[in-house]
């Protein structure tokens, strides 16, 4: 067989008519599980029902008999008491019990005790049993005081060492006082009471067994189990109930841990229970095996009806490889409607709304071809920049405006695009842009691009969603894009201009508090040092009186040059107003800060300028301080730094004094 034809088989489960095979199948096979179920659940009812009545039945049975076993044996030993008469001979004991022999057949062993509790005569005779002191038993306990018949509780004999119930009888007088005993001895090891219990059997796993009331264990298949306590009766509640006098039947769990059948039985003259035990497992099995049958009955009947069922859905599915084909013939242009000759009702409605779908997506594709040439000529004519992405993100279109502002040619791909992307704005402009595609959203964004020849451009991009008809269908997104480079130079320039001294170059008073504001959260936050230093120039006003504010201006100038010269990369340098300087140390011990003052102090005085053959010098007078962090403010450390260059002034100029964050502190002139 081809390998092909098993394939063709599987593909057509994939069709219509497949699929409702199988769903027909399912179905049938859903019921029959259903069925089989209910079977199952009605035929285990019974089958326990049955079981459980069995099991009372053979209880009841084996009670009855091992009842009259027990009345016979009482019986036997009472007349073996009259024929000993009030004798305490043991001799002649003895010969008695020798000359009745026949009581063996219902005893493994026979003892006289007389009224102190002492085995005066025994029969088969045991070595240590004559003389033997059993007046601490319970059975001898009990017959004396009760002076009636009694089945003693399984015990070890001393002298014969086996596991023994003693059966008694009390020996009287004609006075009817207790004189001693009579008991007849059965192992529960030979089993010669429970012989027929043995012969028993129920099933291959059911059992039966007996115990005392009080829970000790007389016969068990398990012949490890006798003389032993019975199963826990929390396990199995229907033996509690036993032991206290209960007969019955009912299902619980067994010894072995399965859930079983079982039925209780009285032994009333001997005080014992009779159980019989039957797996629930066993007792369903011939109902597993009936069940297990009817399935695969059931189930092949399922399978011989699939070709039947097959040829009557492919007549019923006809008409629709008529419509399948009527449907491709549209979309190869072969036919412009579909007209079905059926009686199908719902067949001839799927027919009439294909047509009625199909006469509104010719119209709707007229119209978009009519949208499509007049949007195309909008964007081609348009001075801005303007492109269309589908919603998977792909650019479809760019108009000419777009692509000479970019410097690019029409067959750019977004991945090329977003490569030209400066990298500090690349991350932000893909979130949005998905972000954009996900929810329909506006996409707005300015963002910075390289041009082939390096040239970098501020962009302004405003990107939305374009809908063509009123009920809904779109285009994708259009956008446009507009050249702010120079718009953003002019902002920077005039943010720097805002900040910035145009004399110097230096930071101005706004400029360096907001730097020192900076610095400051920072201490806070971090306890990161920063130290401050303040000066002026000392000897700057004859230079302005003699030389002109030009000259003056030329000195502000190269003292501003030096100064930001030697201080490092990351420090602030700024011109407070006329000749007052601040410069902000981040990250700057005072220590660090005194020899970077020291150092400014040196190159300001090397500083000159001339007019009229005259040389002019400054020297500074430098006010140093750091953060504290009893300060709230800045504006606390800047009036300590500049107390400490007015100090330095007053002491001299040319000095450099340190004034610490605590008040209590004396400064310190450096010269």
């Amino acid at each position: 067989m081809p390998l092909s034809y098993p394939l063709k088989k599987l593909r057509s489960f994939g069709t219509l008519k497949g699929r409702l095979l199988l769903g027909l199948l399912a179905t049938l096979l859903i019921l029959i599980s259903v069925l089989l179920g209910l079977a199952w659940q009605v035929g285990k009812t019974m089958v326990f029902e049955a079981n459980i009545t069995h099991l009372r039945y053979e209880a009841r049975l084996l009670a009855d008999e091992v009842t009259q076993q027990v009345d016979l044996r009482f019986q036997s030993l009472q007349r073996l008491s009259e024929i000993l008469g009030y004798s305490d001979d043991p001799e002649w004991l003895s010969y008695e019990l020798r000359h009745n022999d026949t009581l063996m057949a219902w005893f493994d062993g026979i003892v006289v005790i007389d009224r102190d509790g002492h085995v005066v005569a025994d029969w088969p005779s045991v070595v240590g049993r004559a003389g033997l002191d059993v007046s601490d038993t319970e059975f001898f306990k009990m017959v004396r005081g009760t002076r009636q018949p009694y089945m003693s509780e399984p015990f070890i004999g001393r002298a014969s060492n086996m596991s023994i119930v003693m059966v008694s009888v009390p020996r009287l007088n004609e006075k009817g006082e207790f004189i001693g005993m009579i008991g007849g001895m059965l192992s529960l090891d030979a089993g010669g009471l429970f012989n027929r219990l043995a012969k028993v059997r129920l099933g291959e796993q059911g059992y039966a067994g007996v115990a005392t009331s009080s829970g000790t264990v007389l016969y068990h298949p398990d012949s490890s189990l006798i003389n032993t306590d019975v199963m826990s009766t929390i396990v199995n509640p229907l033996l509690d109930l036993a032991l206290d006098g209960w007969e019955g039947s009912g299902v619980g769990r067994l010894f072995s841990g399965q859930m079983g059948l079982q039925s209780y039985t009285q032994i009333w003259p001997a005080n014992w229970v009779i159980g019989l035990y039957l797996p629930a497992e066993q007792a369903q099995l011939p109902l597993s095996g009936f069940i297990y049958k009817l399935a695969w009955i059931w189930l092949l009947l399922a399978i011989l009806v699939m070709p039947l069922l097959w040829w009557i859905l492919a007549r019923i599915l006809a008409p629709l490889n008529h419509l399948e084909t009527q449907i491709g013939e549209v979309g190869l242009g072969q036919r412009q409607h579909i007209s079905l000759a059926t009686s199908m009702q719902e067949l001839q409605q799927v027919a009439f709304t294909f047509n009625r779908v199909e006469n509104e997506r010719q119209t709707l594709v007229e119209h978009l071809h009519e949208r499509q040439a007049f949007l195309d000529t909008v964007l081609s004519a348009a001075p801005q920049g303007m492109f269309v992405a589908d919603f998977d993100g792909a650019i479809t279109y760019m108009n000419p405006a777009l692509l000479d502002m970019l410097g690019i040619s029409s067959d750019w791909t977004m991945r090329a695009l977003l490569a030209r992307i400066h990298a500090d704005d690349r991350n932000g402009a893909r979130d949005m842009w998905q972000y954009s595609l996900g929810n329909g959203s506006d996409f707005v964004r300015q963002l910075r691009f390289t041009r082939l020849d390096e040239e970098v451009l501020w962009l302004d991009i405003h990107a939305r969603v374009v809908l063509l008809t009123q009920g809904g269908h779109s285009l994708g997104l259009v956008g446009v894009v507009k050249d702010i480079t120079e718009r953003r130079e002019q902002e920077a320039l005039q943010r720097w201009e805002a900040e910035h001294d145009p004399l110097t170059g230096l930071l101005n008073r706004r400029g360096f508090e907001r730097r020192l504001e900076e610095a400051f959260a920072d201490f806070k936050k971090t306890s990161t040092p920063s130290a401050l230093l303040m000066f002026d120039l000392d000897h700057f006003k004859p230079i302005n009186d003699e030389g002109g504010h030009s000259l003056g201006d030329e000195m502000l100038r190269r003292i501003a040059q030096v100064i930001a010269w030697e201080v490092r990369r990351s420090d602030h340098v700024a011109r407070q107003g006329g000749d007052e300087f601040g410069v902000l140390l981040p990250s700057c011990t005072l220590t660090q800060a005194q020899r970077i003052a020291e150092s400014l102090r040196q190159v300001g005085s090397e500083v000159s300028v001339s007019h009229l053959n005259k040389e002019y010098r400054v020297t500074l007078s430098i006010g140093v301080t750091s953060f504290n962090d009893s300060d709230t403010r800045i504006d606390e450390a800047l009036s300590r730094a500049d107390a400490a260059s007015y100090e330095a002034k007053g002491k001299g100029r040319n000095s450099v004094v340190i004034k610490p964050t605590s008040e209590q502190n004396a400064p310190t002139l450096f010269k």
